[in-house]
């Protein structure tokens, strides 16, 4: 032993000690615990939960997102015509799946997003359209006859059906008349 070591005889058991414990605490925090694992993946869990669904339901969503659109262009078209006192045209494209309006100072035009695509629609004076252009006015007075506008996208469909006299729209699941 040294003169230090005389003089200090619990410091070799001290630096022991230190030395120990610094590995032991080391060691321990190498490893997850059972309690950390079951948090990490219930986070995991909890967060897949919530996302999947919104992956899932992407399709659907695309079309009744779609069918709003067209409802609310239905509605702007008939308040402007009212307000304004002028005539829109509305064109609706079914083979290229666009439509667009037009009016003395106004014009705007639209595209399906998403593989959308019109199905069909009815008016009652030209009956039930599939393919082609349909054309209809909107005067100051609102249009002639009602409307409805069928979409799909794969084996999903909505319907848009459009009140002339109220100016109102509705949007539905499926395919109704």
């Amino acid at each position: 032993m040294t003169a230090e070591d005389e003089r200090n005889p619990g410091n070799v058991n001290t630096s022991f000690f230190h030395f120990s414990s610094t590995c032991l605490l080391h060691s321990r925090s190498k490893a997850f615990t059972l309690v950390e694992l079951i948090i990490v993946i219930f986070i995991i869990s909890m967060t897949a939960a919530l996302i999947m669904p919104s992956l899932w339901d992407r399709g659907e969503r695309a079309l009744k997102t779609e069918s709003r659109r067209i409802s609310n262009t239905f509605r702007y078209i008939y308040d402007e015509a009212l307000g304004k006192k002028q005539t829109f045209n509305l064109k609706i494209n079914l083979d290229k799946d666009t439509w667009n309006y037009t009016s003395k100072n106004d014009s705007r035009s639209f595209e399906l997003k998403d593989r959308v695509m019109f199905k069909d629609i009815i008016v009652p004076s030209i009956g039930n359209v599939s393919f082609g252009e349909v054309i209809m006015a909107f005067g100051p007075l609102g249009p002639e006859e009602p409307v409805i506008v069928h979409l799909m996208k794969n084996e999903k469909e909505y319907t848009v059906i459009f009140n002339h006299i109220s100016g109102r729209t509705k949007v539905y699941e499926g395919y109704r008349q």
